[in-house]
């Protein structure tokens, strides 16, 4: 499968983003999919994410009440709908897939997800 995000960008704190991943081969509605950020100098971090049919999503604390995942099967996208953005929310936005979690506690490692987006800039401007 090819994941494809984008819809990142420049944005004032305060701000809004929504970013879109867009998957191409494979079954979408049969991954369960996430988004991570890095930012310069730091590690992969785990952000949302989302099952395959939408019922079951998780959030970092650091975006609940801000971020908001979503999926459309029908589709194949993902979406982090994001408001409220700071300035330390900067970093490249990666949605994932992963094919066989085995554990619901795995969604947080990257490791643990096949696929990749190229990863989509955002910054916050304070």
């Amino acid at each position: 499968v090819q994941l494809q995000a984008s819809g990142g960008g420049l944005v004032q704190a305060g701000g809004f983003l929504r970013l879109s991943c867009a998957a191409s081969r494979g079954t979408f509605s049969s991954y369960f999919m996430g988004w991570f950020r890095q930012a310069p100098g730091k590690e992969r971090e785990f952000v949302t994410s989302i099952n395959y049919s939408g019922g079951v999503i998780s959030y970092a604390d650091f975006v609940k009440g801000r971020f908001t995942i979503s999926r459309d099967n029908a589709k194949n996208t993902v979406y982090l709908q994001m408001n409220s953005l700071k300035p330390e929310d900067t970093a490249v936005y990666y949605c994932a897939a992963a094919t066989n979690l085995r554990t619901y506690s795995a969604r947080y490692s990257p490791a643990r997800y096949d696929y990749w987006g190229q990863g989509t800039q955002v910054t916050v401007s304070s």
